[in-house]
């Protein structure tokens, strides 16, 4: 199998889709101000650092989803994709993913969000291979708790291993992509790492190891 691994946020995104789902919901008023976005920024700042608590960061965002019958999520998601997804998809992005397409290699987005804000998201850029953090969910409704380990920072390579055993897959080449240091586990284990809009520390790192640095940014519009 020749491989092509995609972050997601600020990768394929010109925004974190974490963070966004959380302001879109304050925008919308299901939720409290005030509370949510103290405690969205805060897990956000933590994210940024490397320090967050990433159960407990799910845990909090799975609460809204725990309130919610899973059509009234689906129906306030698509407004979601439409109103704040669909302007920030990267060109460049999609365009590397069609790179590797149409070369056949196996592409897959894995990130620390979770899969119910990330699996639409996926569907837009035609990967059908998503590995992400899992929220719980019992007899169709989700608990508000996270199933297994998430998928952040070394749990992204974790889940990669996983996701190779249950197929029986062998890599034999393989490519990565990410905006950020909390990544370096996975970067460091591909054949070919590329760092896409690198935040501060992993510019350097980039830079130290001599891997490829891009620019895939889109200008945001007033």
């Amino acid at each position: 199998m020749k491989l092509a691994l995609f972050d997601l946020d600020h990768t394929l995104l010109n925004i974190d889709s974490d963070h966004a789902w959380g302001e879109f919901l304050i925008h919308k008023q299901l939720v409290d101000e005030a509370q949510h976005r103290a405690r969205n920024d805060q897990f956000y700042q933590d994210y940024q650092a490397g320090t967050l608590d990433a159960v407990a960061y799910n845990e909090f965002v799975f609460e809204f989803l725990s309130r919610h019958d899973m059509d009234y999520l689906k129906t306030i998601h698509a407004e979601f994709m439409q109103q704040v997804i669909l302007p920030a998809m990267r060109p460049k992005g999609m365009e590397a993913i069609s790179r590797h397409q149409q070369a056949g290699h196996q592409i897959v987005i894995i990130t620390a969000t979770n899969s119910f804000v990330t699996r639409p998201i996926a569907d837009a850029f035609g990967v059908i291979d998503l590995i992400a953090s899992q929220p719980e969910i019992c007899d169709n409704r989700y608990t508000g708790r996270l199933q297994g380990e998430p998928c952040f920072q070394a749990g992204k390579l974790h889940h990669l291993k996983q996701w190779l055993a249950e197929r029986g897959a062998d890599i034999e080449e393989s490519w990565g992509y990410s905006d950020s240091f909390n990544d370096r586990f996975l970067l460091e284990f591909v054949d070919h790492p590329v760092a896409v809009n690198p935040d501060a520390r992993l510019h350097a790192h980039a830079l130290a190891h001599a891997w490829p640095v891009e620019d895939w940014s889109i200008a945001l519009t007033a």
